[in-house]
């Protein structure tokens, strides 16, 4: 009996919840000044936010779990016993339409299993796309997840309609790939990603007629590494991001902690790795991204290749180059006061505007909105100064969470 369209999405889009890479973030508005459906001024995961503090949501489906593949660790591997669906080029373009109408939605973001076969998945992925932009005049955000085996040719065609593509290197270590997807190669993943990056910056740039080149994601593109389901470490899993940002100029790295599911493969753990480590990696990339931190710098001295559990990645580097404190922050750099616990981007450009005015005091750092507790043992102003507390034998233990202690029921 075929299930009915409520049924396939109910299906689907619970399905999809297992891929976390569906930001995005520095997709431009599109011109709305001749009408047209929906609006993409901004950026979007689900539920995020746009630069201009709107919240928008994502229609997030698998347009079919079906797939061919076996990857030892996705639930809708060919081998395992999930229900079920599949919706037509025509269902996701009508759901997306009607989602949009009732106000649910600002956008898509489409997945798929493999069916038939790669080309075939990739190439209705780009008609669904290429539907609404060409018939429907959608201009809402539209996030494809690419299908790497696809031809190069219909990641070209997915591009031009889509503003984000995505190509998961689904592990942070190529041997653990090829273990749990044997049908899946590191080489084919990473080529689809290097063209990817050369269509969209051949994009930006205009012809010798002066003619601006056919638009490819304009968003760029971004991944997934799955954490847990193998043994690489944080050490690992940041040193596979960071050659990821600089070889494609990657958006960004996404990680999702590996949750165990029914018929596992005796290849993978019985239990899923703690969601706070999953935290700490985002934490760290934030870290390399935004703040100057390499990732050599952030794994020196964790434990065992792992990122401390009980503090944040900057904290606990701080602590661990306690000689380098404190700072004077009306004299040190933006890339020293970048380095200091408690100091967000925003809260050091608002400390360097504010200190070509006047010399700086606590109270001042307050008003500004640092977080003082943790930034007070690391800085020294016109009215503070920490002593001997940055040298103090229980600092860490200021700042770590206190041990849980086990009850009797």
């Amino acid at each position: 009996m075929r299930k009915s369209l409520r049924d396939r999405l109910a299906i689907l889009s619970d399905a999809a919840k297992y891929d976390a890479s569906c930001a995005s973030s520095g997709g431009k508005k599109r011109d709305a000044t001749t009408g047209g459906i929906g609006s993409s001024g901004g950026t979007g995961i689900c539920h995020a936010y746009t630069p201009d503090g709107r919240c928008i949501s994502l229609l997030k489906i698998l347009m079919t779990n079906f797939c061919i593949f076996d990857c030892a660790y996705c639930i809708n591997r060919v081998s395992s016993n999930v229900e079920r669906a599949r919706f037509s080029v025509d269902d996701v373009v009508s759901l997306t339409l009607e989602f949009y109408r009732r106000n649910y939605i600002e956008g898509l973001f489409l997945s798929s299993g493999i069916i038939r076969s790669p080309d075939r998945t990739m190439a209705d992925m780009a008609r669904i796309a290429q539907t609404l932009r060409e018939t429907h005049d959608f201009r809402g955000y539209i996030h494809l997840k690419t299908i790497p085996d696809a031809a190069p040719e219909l990641i070209r065609e997915a591009g031009r309609w889509a503003d984000r593509l995505s190509i998961n290197v689904e592990l942070p270590q190529d041997a653990s790939v090829r273990k749990l997807a044997p049908e899946k190669r590191p080489e084919t993943i990473r080529a689809a990603m290097a063209q990817v990056r050369l269509e969209h910056e051949a994009a930006g740039d205009r012809t010798h007629t002066g003619r601006t080149p056919p638009r490819f994601a304009p968003a760029g593109q971004s991944t997934q590494m799955i954490v847990g389901a193998d043994g690489a470490d944080d050490v690992t899993i940041l040193n596979t991001a960071t050659r990821l940002y600089n070889g494609y100029r990657l958006k960004r790295v996404y990680y999702s902690a590996f949750s165990p599911i029914p018929d596992a493969s005796s290849a993978l753990p019985l239990i899923m790795p703690p969601l706070l480590r999953e935290h700490r990696l985002y934490q760290a990339d934030w870290l390399m991204r935004f703040y100057g931190f390499s990732a050599e710098e952030i794994a020196t001295g964790t434990h065992q290749g792992h990122l401390d559990l009980d503090l944040d990645p900057k904290l606990a580097w701080a602590l661990r180059h306690r000689a380098q404190f404190p700072l004077d922050v009306n004299r040190a750099s933006r890339e020293q006061l970048l380095r200091v616990p408690g100091f967000g981007v925003r809260i050091v450009d608002r400390i360097i505007g504010a200190r070509r005015h006047a010399r700086l005091r606590f109270d001042d750092l307050i008003r500004m909105g640092a977080s003082m507790k943790k930034a007070k043992a690391f800085i020294h102003l016109a009215d503070w100064s920490p002593r001997h507390l940055i040298d103090s034998t229980d600092l860490r233990a200021r700042f770590a969470p206190p041990p849980q202690q086990l009850t009797l029921l």
